[in-house]
């Protein structure tokens, strides 16, 4: 569970900072609207599109213990999701790191 939390807290820094960079900073976690205010500045793929979607599913279940009706949130999440969740905040980080100090589209 702490994997995908934190996986999802990367990702919002990073799409975060390509905002910053472009001197438009952005507030909120939710990442399918971080991801899309900094599309106006660069252009993000299919894959980092899918990527932040996936992981902005995370944001609740794995930062509120009351998320579920029942059992621990740390029941809720196995293996698969932690590699699922690196793998997508790799994707972030490799698109926010190719856009920040790009020229804007």
């Amino acid at each position: 569970m702490w994997c995908c939390f934190t996986c999802h807290q990367a990702a919002e820094k990073a799409l975060k900072a390509v905002r910053e960079d472009v001197g438009d900073p952005q507030t909120g976690c939710n990442l399918n609207i971080l991801r899309d205010a900094a599309g106006d500045y660069v252009t993000a793929y299919g894959e980092v599109r899918n990527a932040r979607a996936r992981l902005n599913r995370l944001y609740i279940p794995t930062r509120y213990p009351d998320a579920f009706p029942m059992g621990a949130p740390a029941e809720q999440f196995f293996k698969m999701d932690a590699e699922e969740a690196l793998n997508d905040a790799e994707a972030v980080l490799r698109y926010a790191e190719e856009a920040v100090g790009s020229p804007p589209v």
